[in-house]
């Protein structure tokens, strides 16, 4: 395998900087100056996570976010020209740390697990590896545990990088998930309720819809009893994007009904949905509204091609350097989005 640059940060990489905040970086395609991502960590003497003497607060709704950023660090604040938007980066010049998912896991390999969240970690990561032949360069531990601010009771967050290795990955997952026994399975009823309720302010699903669908996706599991998250990423250089190749223009919220032709990469974070027969239910009226496009994770695998799609998010006009211009969806970006499978054909 071509070895891949390892200074470069994107989906599933978390940057330090040099207030000590801590980002998790979204997307593949970022700016020559700052890299887009979402403030998780900053420090706070009455917060309940502890790293190296220093105690931090985890921020965890997107307002909450904007709010720190915008009162106490602007600079962590821009509007992009290309996304159309103000959003959440870091300055290149402010980052102090880039903590890179496969970097942590091959040094826990070599160290070996502190605690039982890194065995257990550990231990996943090892058993899709020996059950894939997917290479360790592949493989990458992200979230809490990447940036050691993990507790006893933290889930683990597991990457795979890389579109093949992505698709042998998920297609084990859902063999070992069918299995009658092993480490591996799906959330049970209980499980699913908190899993519904942690996500729900956020995105408005019913639990019956919420569980109908995870029923059928493998990137929420649980291992050893633990709740595991599954990201697929694909490298930056297979999105066949640069920064500026595209502009968007947003033109506001909307909801709409569309059948799904292409879910491809609907495993995928960033994920996309290539859809048709648009109907708009809510919003500013467009007549070529092409994809269905998310940045969460949540909103990956949630609609299959032959599928008809209900969802609410923002409008975006795309203009490409070449080529006419057309709409997509983008869902994520505020409270009260979703994307939810419609059984009426």
């Amino acid at each position: 395998m071509e070895a891949k640059d390892t200074t470069a940060a994107f989906e599933g990489f978390a940057l330090e900087t040099m207030d000590g905040l801590i980002f998790t970086v979204k997307g593949l395609v970022h700016p020559p100056d700052r890299v887009i991502g979402y403030l998780r960590y900053l420090p706070d003497p009455h917060g309940d996570r502890e790293r190296d003497g220093v105690r931090y607060r985890r921020v965890y709704r997107f307002q909450e976010q904007e709010e720190v950023l915008r009162a106490d660090y602007p600079a962590y604040l821009s509007h992009d020209p290309v996304l159309g938007i103000r959003v959440q980066s870091v300055p290149r010049r402010l980052i102090r740390t880039i903590h890179d998912p496969r970097r942590y896991l091959a040094t826990l390999r070599r160290r070996g697990p502190a605690d039982l969240v890194e065995k257990h970690a550990l231990m996943l990561a090892d058993l899709l590896h020996k059950a894939t032949n997917v290479p360790w360069d592949n493989l990458g531990i992200s979230g809490s545990v990447l940036v050691r601010m993990h507790k006893p009771d933290s889930d683990i967050d597991l990457v795979v990088y890389g579109e093949v290795e992505g698709q042998v990955v998920y297609r084990t997952l859902r063999r070992l998930l069918e299995a009658p026994s092993g480490p591996l399975r799906r959330p049970n009823r209980e499980e699913l309720a908190a899993i519904h309720a942690a996500h729900r302010l956020d995105t408005p699903l019913s639990f019956t819809d919420f569980a109908r669908l995870q029923a059928r996706k493998v990137n929420e599991v649980r291992f050893l009893d633990r709740e595991v998250f599954i990201r697929f990423v694909k490298w930056p250089d297979e999105a066949e994007e640069r920064y500026g190749d595209r502009r968007f223009e947003p033109l506001g919220p909307a909801v709409i009904r569309a059948r799904v032709t292409d879910s491809r990469d609907a495993i995928f974070t960033p994920c996309r949905y290539a859809v048709e027969d648009v109907t708009l239910l809510e919003g500013p009226p467009v007549a070529d509204l092409r994809e269905i496009v998310s940045f969460r994770g949540r909103f990956s695998e949630q609609v299959q091609a032959g599928e008809w799609a209900v969802a609410r998010g923002n409008v975006e006009r795309v203009i490409p350097q070449t080529g006419p211009a057309y709409h997509r969806l983008v869902i994520g970006g505020q409270p009260g989005d979703y994307l939810l499978e419609d059984g009426h054909r």
